[in-house]
């Protein structure tokens, strides 16, 4: 059984508060974090520099996540690559000092890292990313670039409930 390497060994680090211990992870990530429009790609590298601290209850974990997102721009559709570069902190109760509502629980000497990590990610991440402040985006009728159309570019849209109308417009019997 391959073992994940969000998970943090902290045998090493006294259980005495006050004590710390730094860390750096450094691991190509094992599936895709983010979401559908931009997320940090499977086998990218992830860099996880942080401290672990003693504290009475457990281990508190204050870090730092390097990366880099992929993803595509949400007005034109065109690839676009942004850095992370996110910080997090998360307190890990020991298992005889964790209550029933504690989320994160060490396991033994185990920190398991991937949830605060994920959520970091994700909440560094743009809700609409863009590849540039001006983006024009893509015209709704034929799906090229704004940028690229000219200034007098148009499409004539017609309701298709009133499509039966254009074409008695059209229509010499009508007096046109």
């Amino acid at each position: 059984m391959a073992t994940s390497p969000f998970k943090l060994n902290l045998h090493e680090l006294p259980r005495r508060a006050g004590d710390f211990k730094d860390f750096q992870l450094d691991f190509l990530a094992p599936e895709s974090i983010g979401n559908p429009m931009i997320a940090i790609p499977v086998k990218t590298q992830l860099l996880i520099n942080l401290r672990a601290e003693s504290v009475s209850d457990g281990v508190l974990i204050t870090g730092t996540i390097s990366s880099k997102a992929v993803g595509e721009c949400g007005r034109c559709l065109d690839p676009i690559e942004t850095v992370i570069n996110q910080n997090f902190q998360e307190l890990f109760f020991y298992e005889n000092r964790a209550g029933e509502d504690e989320e994160f629980m060490m396991e033994g000497d185990i920190a398991d890292l991937e949830i605060p990590v994920r959520d970091a990610v994700i909440l560094a991440l743009p809700i609409n990313p863009i590849c540039r402040e001006d983006c024009q985006g893509l015209c709704s009728g034929c799906g090229e670039k704004w940028e690229n159309l000219p200034a007098d570019h148009e499409h004539e849209l017609i309701d298709p409930r009133w499509q039966g109308l254009s074409e008695w417009k059209s229509d010499p019997r009508f007096g046109r």
